[in-house]
């Protein structure tokens, strides 16, 4: 096998559409591909070329003569997804190249927000020959969870923010931080000086824990803690309690690994990560030897991905505890559940994260302050539904992180979906449910569009759906052309131009319709 992936994707493609023989799978055309824990390289069919080293904006991808002894897994997996022979095309499907109408004006679009999916639009949008972007984040560094997301220790996955990188350094984009979109800026002056607004603004909140005792102090979210230990503005002077032995996670996919791990690994392995300081002198004096994470289903239905579950069993001064009666009842053959059977024995010293299965929280124990989780025991119904045993169980701990999922904020007068937690749109167009009659000039992308699903490099497919969708307004002439150029945070448009605006863009999609 020449080469390898070597842990979780990105999953933008970049590695699949600069394979010479289309040897790497799922393809961005595949259903199966938005959620695909990573992608596999047919070993085969693999010439040895090198191009995808090149590719992967992560670094993700090796040659098999240098696997360490922990990504020698990874050759297993590779090939045991390509096992059996998959019909495939000699190369992957490429998108169309968009095609612009010439108006005779350059296409000028807005983006709220500055995360993947802002980016990838951006990309999108400046193959646009002249086209011009501007960026809008409300902090004063952009690439949103690039940046406060991901977990510092992953190095290797923050290496996206260096093709970020490349699509700001385009002469043709304007990067405007500091500025917050309905308090610098209002959406209707954002089109004064642009054809379109896009909205990138990701799902800012978590889901709540609705058990009582959630409000208790020491009960933080996934959102709050990553924020704190990554230095994002809004969480960088909280103040966490690391003194008790024991902090509980609630959920289990990637990010509640993530928190176990930062706060249980040696705070010496962070020293050269983009750790937020203030968070590292905390860990040094953490009392937390052992940290447990708690998922309803069994191992099978685990929601964290196979390549996150390899890196944690290799973590240096960390023990993987998954007693076999965990796994009891578990099918044969899968292979998170194998890995899981096969742990490496604890070293002495090693601090602990417990994994355990089929336990959902009832309440939080506790006078001031958390003091324990009371447990329910789960089985599932013949529907496959989680459903409690009634059989209770105590934790106690200091430390309670929730890691449930998120869910979009309301984003200004737009209209919102609260039991989706997005914008309802059509392909990105932004839409009022009621009619289902586009607003005019208005997009989303990215988790507020489609919610909070696939990884960093699902947004660039996402992103190039809208764009895709703005081009077609833009060539029908339902894209009016901006009466002015926002210069400055604050533009102020002529007065009545709006409501002309308004009035020409429905004219335009009542003759669409």
């Amino acid at each position: 096998m020449p080469h390898v992936v070597t842990q979780s994707c990105v999953g933008d493609g970049s590695c699949v559409y600069a394979c010479p023989v289309n040897c790497i799978q799922p393809t961005p055309d595949d259903p199966a591909f938005e959620l695909a824990e990573m992608l596999h390289v047919d070993p085969a069919s693999c010439v040895d070329c090198g191009a995808c080293i090149s590719a992967c904006p992560v670094d993700a991808i090796k040659p098999h003569t240098q696997l360490t002894e922990a990504e020698r897994v990874f050759a297993g997996i590779n090939a045991e997804y390509h096992a059996v022979p998959k019909a495939r095309p000699v190369m992957a499907p490429m998108r169309p190249r968009l095609v612009v109408k010439d108006r005779g004006e350059a296409l000028r679009v807005a983006i709220v927000g500055s995360g993947p999916a802002a980016m990838y639009a951006a990309e999108e949008l400046l193959t646009v020959p002249d086209a011009r972007v501007d960026v809008y984040e409300r902090l004063d560094q952009p690439f949103g969870l690039v940046r406060t997301g991901v977990a510092p220790d992953h190095r290797r996955t923050r290496r996206v923010s260096r093709q970020m990188e490349r699509i700001r350094e385009s002469p043709r984009l304007s990067l405007h931080l500091g500025v917050e979109v309905g308090r610098d800026v209002t959406h209707e002056q954002l089109l004064e000086g642009h054809h379109a607004v896009i909205y990138a603004v990701g799902a800012a909140s978590d889901r709540r824990l609705e058990i009582p005792g959630a409000d208790l102090p020491g009960v933080v979210s996934a959102t709050q803690l990553v924020g704190w230990y990554n230095g994002h503005p809004d969480h960088a002077d909280r103040a966490v309690d690391l003194s008790h032995r024991r902090a509980v996670v609630i959920g289990n996919g990637n990010v509640a690994l993530d928190v176990a791990r930062v706060l249980t690994q040696d705070p010496d392995a962070l020293d050269d990560s983009e750790i937020a300081p203030a968070a590292l002198s905390a860990l040094r004096t953490s009392g937390i030897e052992e940290v447990v994470v708690l998922a309803r289903r069994g191992a099978e239905g685990s929601a964290f991905t196979l390549p996150e579950l390899v890196g944690l069993r290799s973590t240096p001064g960390v023990a993987l505890d998954v007693p076999a009666s965990e796994l009891v009842g578990t099918p044969d053959g899968h292979a998170k559940v194998a890995l899981l059977r096969d742990l490496p024995a604890p070293a002495p010293g090693d601090r602990r994260i417990a994994l355990r299965f089929r336990r959902a929280p009832l309440r939080v124990l506790g006078e001031g302050g958390v003091a324990a989780l009371e447990v329910e025991r789960t089985t599932t119904d013949a529907s496959c539904a989680v459903v409690g045993t009634g059989e209770l169980e105590r934790l106690d701990a200091g430390l309670i992180v929730t890691s449930i999922g998120y869910r979009g904020l309301p984003v200004g007068d737009l209209p919102y979906d609260a039991a989706r937690g997005i914008v309802p749109n059509a392909l990105g167009r932004v839409v009022d449910p009621a009619t289902a009659v586009p607003r005019e000039g208005t997009y989303v992308v990215g988790w507020i569009k489609r919610g909070p699903s696939g990884f960093i490099g699902t947004n660039k497919g996402c992103s190039q759906d809208t764009v895709a969708a703005l081009i077609e307004d833009y060539n029908a002439g339902l894209l009016p052309s901006p009466p002015a150029v926002v210069a400055d945070p604050a533009p102020v448009g002529a007065p009545g131009r709006r409501e002309r605006l308004r009035a020409l863009a429905g004219q335009a999609l009542a003759g669409r319709r």
